[in-house]
C-alpha cells in the first residue's frame, strides 16, 4: 500500500443527511465496530450541533458527552474517532477536553468568508487536546490567492489535516490536482491533506484514485461512505476505495466486513431513501451551482430542462454556491419575461373571439366522467380552447400553451393538425412559429401559487376581449383524497398537496373576480366553483 494513504469513513456523518442521522443506537455500534475490524483508520461518528437535543438513536448530538454515551458500547480499536462541526453550530462550552471523551479529533467545515474565524475556533479545539481537521467547503469558490492566504493561517496553527471539499461534485481530475499541488507545495510538511468527493459527475471514485496516484509522500486522507451514502448524488464509495487500495497498493482492508455492513445496515436505508447520480444533480454540477437552485426551478413545473439550464447558466459567479430563494425567483421571472412577442397578434385573436361563447377545456377527470355535458355545449355555437393539453376525446380549435413541459408533451399531437396554437411569449416554438403569441408579462397576475396558473393567465387575457360568456370544463380543482386529479394519469406531476385546499380557494376567488367581466359558467363539477 502507498504508506501515505489513510481512509476516513464518514457514513454516520455525511450519510446522515439521507435519514436525518437516525441510524439507531445498535446500528451505530455495529457500523463502528465493523469499520474498525475492516481496518478503516479514521471513523467519523457524526455531527456536533448544539441546536439538537440528545437522541441515542442519532449520529448528530449537542455535545461531546453525548457522543461518549453513544460510543460507550463500541469495542476498543485502533481507529481514530472524529466528529464534525459546521462552524458556528456548536459552542466551545459544549466541548469537553479531549482526555475526558472517546473522541480523538474534530473536523471543522466552513465557507470561505468564515475561514479566519474557523481557524481561530480550531485553535481553541487544539488547545482542548483534539486532533484538528479544517475542511474547505466548496473549494471551487476559492481562487489560488485565497488558498495561499488560508495556508498562512493554518501553518501557524499546524492542524492535523487540511481537506479539499468538493461540496457539489464540480471538479474534474485536473482541477483537483491543481488544488492539491498548491496545498502540497505550501503547507507545513507534517500537515495531512484530505479529500472529500461528491458524485454529481460520477467522478467521486475516479478522482480519489487519481489523487492517490499523483500524491506526494505527504499523508493523504481520503473520505468515503458505505455504498456512497450521502446527500444529493452521494459520496465516493468506501468499498471501492478499499478494494482499489487492496488491489494496487497492498492494502489490508477487510472487504468482507465492509460488504456485510452494507448488506445489513445500509441497503435497507438505500431501498427506502435513494441517493446517487441523478439528472438534477448533473445539471447543477454542469452549471457549477448549488443543487437547490435546480430543485427550485424543477418544482415550478413550468420549465423544460433546456430552460432551467439557461437560467442556471445566467447566475452570477458569486451567487452560484450560495442558494438564495429571492435571487433565483427574480432570475426565473426575468427569464419568463424576456421572450416578448416580436409581432403582437393578440389583437387579431381578440377579433376572432369577439362576441363569441368561448369553451375552455381543462385536463380534469370530469372531461371523461361528464362528457355528455361537454358534447352538448360543443354542439352549440362555441369556440373551443384547450388549456396546456389536447384531449383525446375532443378536438379543440385552439390550444393555449404557457408551460414548456406541457408544450413538449403536446407537440406531436399539434404537429400536422389544424389546431391553432396560442402561446405565451415565454415558450420557444419547435419548427413553425405559433399562430398567436400573447405577452407573458401581461398574462400573469402576481399572486402566490396561482401567478402562472394557465387558466388564470388565459382568463386574464380574455378580460380584454368583448365576449358573450366563458364556459369552463375539466377544471376540477385538487381533491383532498387519493382520487386522480387529471383525466390522464401521465399528466400527474409530483407535488405536495398539503396546501391544495388553500390553492382551490385562491383559484375560486380569482375566477369569481373574473366572472364580473367574463360571465363565467362551469359546465362540469369543480372545486373552484363558489
Amino acid at each position: 500500500m502507498k504508506s501515505n494513504v489513510i481512509l476516513l469513513d464518514c457514513t454516520m456523518r455525511d450519510g446522515g443527511y439521507v435519514n436525518d442521522w437516525k441510524f439507531g443506537s445498535n446500528a451505530m455500534t455495529f457500523i463502528f465496530d465493523r469499520l474498525s475490524r475492516a481496518g478503516i483508520e479514521i471513523i467519523e461518528a457524526g455531527f456536533l450541533d448544539d441546536r439538537r437535543k440528545f437522541d441515542a438513536d442519532r449520529s448528530i448530538q449537542p455535545d461531546t458527552e453525548s457522543f461518549s454515551k453513544i460510543l460507550s458500547k463500541t469495542e476498543s480499536s485502533n481507529s481514530m474517532v472524529t466528529v464534525m462541526i459546521d462552524y458556528g453550530t456548536c459552542s466551545l462550552d459544549n466541548i469537553q477536553p479531549c482526555k475526558d471523551t472517546l473522541i480523538d479529533g474534530i473536523r471543522v467545515i466552513f465557507k470561505k468568508h468564515n475561514m479566519e474565524n474557523a481557524v481561530a475556533y480550531a485553535t481553541a479545539l487544539k488547545k482542548l487536546g483534539y486532533q484538528v481537521f479544517l475542511n474547505m467547503v466548496s473549494i471551487t469558490s476559492y481562487t489560488d490567492y485565497d488558498i495561499l492566504d488560508f495556508v498562512k493561517l493554518v501553518n501557524e496553527l499546524n492542524p492535523y489535516t487540511v481537506s479539499i471539499v468538493d461540496t457539489y461534485g464540480l471538479m474534474h481530475k485536473d482541477e483537483l490536482l491543481h488544488y492539491y499541488h498548491i496545498l502540497d507545495r505550501n503547507l507545513n510538511s507534517e500537515i495531512c491533506i484530505g479529500y472529500h468527493a461528491h458524485n454529481n459527475f460520477q467522478l467521486g471514485y475516479s478522482n480519489c484514485i487519481e489523487l492517490i496516484r499523483h500524491s506526494s509522500n505527504r499523508k493523504l486522507i481520503i473520505d468515503g461512505t458505505l455504498y456512497g451514502m450521502g446527500k444529493s448524488a452521494g459520496n465516493a464509495p468506501l468499498e471501492l476505495l478499499a478494494m482499489h487500495l487492496n488491489e494496487y497498493y497492498e492494502g489490508r482492508y477487510d472487504l468482507d466486513q465492509i460488504m456485510e455492513l452494507i448488506d445489513v445496515s445500509i441497503m435497507p436505508i438505500y431501498n427506502e431513501k435513494y441517493w446517487g447520480y441523478t439528472f438534477q444533480y448533473f445539471v447543477s454540477a454542469m452549471n457549477d451551482c448549488h443543487p437547490n437552485y435546480t430543485k427550485y426551478l424543477i418544482d415550478k413545473k413550468t420549465l423544460s430542462m433546456k430552460s432551467i439550464n439557461q437560467i442556471l447558466s445566467s447566475i452570477e459567479e458569486e451567487q452560484k454556491l450560495m442558494f438564495d430563494t429571492e435571487y433565483i425567483e427574480e432570475h426565473y421571472m426575468d427569464y419568463q419575461k424576456r421572450f416578448t412577442a416580436e409581432v403582437d397578434n393578440s389583437c387579431e385573436l381578440s377579433h376572432i373571439f369577439e362576441n363569441k361563447n368561448i369553451l375552455l377545456i381543462g385536463p380534469g377527470s370530469t372531461i371523461k366522467t361528464q362528457s355528455d355535458r361537454i358534447n352538448k355545449i360543443l354542439a352549440d355555437e362555441v369556440l373551443s380552447v384547450s388549456i396546456n393539453f389536447i384531449p383525446s376525446e375532443y378536438k379543440p380549435e385552439y390550444v393555449f400553451i404557457s408551460n414548456s413541459k406541457r408544450y413538449f408533451n403536446t407537440f406531436n399531437r399539434v404537429k400536422g393538425s389544424d389546431i391553432k396554437i396560442i402561446a405565451s411569449s415565454n415558450i420557444t416554438p419547435v419548427g413553425e412559429e405559433f399562430n398567436y403569441v400573447l405577452n407573458y408579462e401581461d398574462l400573469i397576475v402576481k399572486e402566490d401559487e396561482i401567478t402562472e396558473n394557465s387558466l388564470i393567465m388565459f382568463l386574464n387575457y380574455l378580460k380584454s376581449v368583448n365576449l358573450r360568456r366563458v364556459l369552463l370544463a375539466g377544471f376540477d380543482g385538487f381533491t383532498s383524497d387519493d382520487l386522480p386529479n387529471y383525466y390522464d394519469d401521465s399528466m400527474e406531476m409530483s407535488q405536495d398537496y398539503s396546501s391544495r385546499k388553500e390553492f382551490n380557494k385562491k383559484m375560486a376567488d380569482k375566477i369569481s373576480e373574473f366572472d364580473k367581466d367574463l360571465n363565467i359558467t362551469f359546465i362540469t363539477d369543480s372545486l373552484y366553483e363558489l
